[in-house]
């Protein structure tokens, strides 16, 4: 009758994992690649961003870093943000029709960028570092894409070149993009704070109320689960008593 006992207890504490696992889930390691932050801009504005890049090797230093600027959405004006240790190179490229600036026709455009550590400065292992971009106008499409080089110090290049799929899984080595929203139409009403402000608020409580009402259900049918098996075996073990 013990090992009843056993046994239902060990069906109840299956259940609780199972059920844990669906509530809670699992969270699974995600590799770290050169990301652009943030990750959204507006079209036909100016944006600062920075090239976030991992270190990923265990013994070797990132000593270089490509981006090369998508040619399908040239940008008319491209500055860096110094980085000590860091010199930047800048390759440009000849754009026809030519690039409106401030009412001025611009030929040239920024191709690529290129950063090289100076001496001991490179990204160590278990470091990241970030290359600071101002550019601008935006052009008026969908997404950048700025495919990447992350060169070694051991020669290895990590080339984060693969564009997204629409749709699909990321890939195995993701570019990083740079989504463009379009403008806000001039004499649009903007929502002010008071109206806005408030719901997430609410939003977030009604769903802490509603998870843990869940979770407190959860554990009282395994409680009960649990009890019953328990009421079971302790029901087969003992002895019919006849009248």
């Amino acid at each position: 009758m013990t090992r009843l006992r056993r046994t239902a207890t060990a069906a109840a504490a299956l259940a609780f994992t199972a059920a844990a696992t669906a509530v809670l889930g699992f969270a699974g390691p995600a590799s770290a690649h050169v990301t652009v932050n943030p990750k959204e801009a507006t079209q036909g504005g100016y944006a600062r961003v920075a090239f976030r890049v991992p270190n990923e090797s265990d013994s070797a230093s990132t000593i270089k870093l490509e981006v090369v600027l998508p040619e399908n959405a040239p940008v008319g004006s491209v500055s860096t943000m110094p980085v000590a240790g860091w010199t930047v190179a800048v390759e440009k490229r000849k754009v026809d029709p030519p690039i409106e600036v401030h009412g001025s026709p611009i030929t040239e455009a920024v191709a690529k960028l290129t950063w090289t550590a100076t001496g001991d400065a490179g990204v160590k292992p278990g470091q990241f570092q970030e290359f600071g971009v101002s550019m601008g106008p935006l052009p008026q499409v969908d997404s950048m894409v700025f495919k990447t080089l992350q060169t070694y110090s051991d020669g290895t290049i990590s080339r984060w070149i693969d564009e997204p799929a629409p749709g699909g899984e990321e890939p195995e080595h993701p570019a990083p993009v740079l989504t463009l929203t379009a403008a806000a139409p001039s004499g649009s009403a903007e929502p002010t704070v008071q109206a806005a402000t408030p719901m997430p608020y609410v939003k977030d409580e009604a769903d802490g109320l509603a998870v843990g009402l869940g979770v407190a259900g959860l554990v009282a049918g395994l409680a009960g689960l649990v009890l019953g098996g328990l009421a079971f075996a302790r029901t087969r073990r003992e002895p019919v008593t006849k009248s």
